[in-house]
């Protein structure tokens, strides 16, 4: 007999589409929130993350937004890694929930920090009802192709 061994294969990895949901949506939130850090409080100088103190609070606030978001796209990358790693990243699960982690931010920032909280406005000095339907907007079209991208990836 002239049999070859052969090594033991691993077992077969299985995806994780709940897993890659959820860190691709922290990556979508960290990417959103650093877009609007560096876009409309930087390059624009719009607004900053809180409006109603002095310029020296009002950059600590955007100091601390940048800080989080860097922190959340830091820790979602190194949990996308590992399901990379693992070959458990489920791509239209993770594409899914980045787009979902886009508009759950913008949402959010149109909502709860500009309606809401009135931490500040998307721009001061303007006729603010076309800002604030551009931005709402925008979130929930960003959600709906986060859910269609969902509803095609699941089995």
């Amino acid at each position: 007999m002239n049999e070859q061994a052969h090594p033991p294969t691993a077992p077969a990895a299985r995806l994780e589409p709940r897993r890659s949901l959820v860190v691709c949506t922290v990556i979508g939130i960290a990417v959103m929130a650093a877009v609007d850090e560096i876009v409309f409080h930087q390059i624009l100088s719009w607004h900053h993350f809180y409006d109603h103190s002095t310029p020296d609070v009002a950059l600590l606030s955007d100091g601390l937004l940048h800080t989080g978001s860097l922190l959340a796209l830091v820790a979602g990358f190194f949990l996308s890694s590992d399901l990379r790693r693992r070959h458990t990243l489920a791509p239209g699960h993770a594409w899914a929930g980045f787009f979902l982690g886009l508009g759950i931010f913008q949402l959010f920032d149109g909502i709860v920090h500009h309606k809401l909280l009135r931490l500040h406005q998307i721009r001061y000095g303007v006729e603010i009802a076309p800002y604030d339907w551009a931005w709402n907007l925008g979130a929930l079209v960003l959600l709906v192709i986060g859910v269609a991208l969902a509803r095609r990836a699941a089995p």
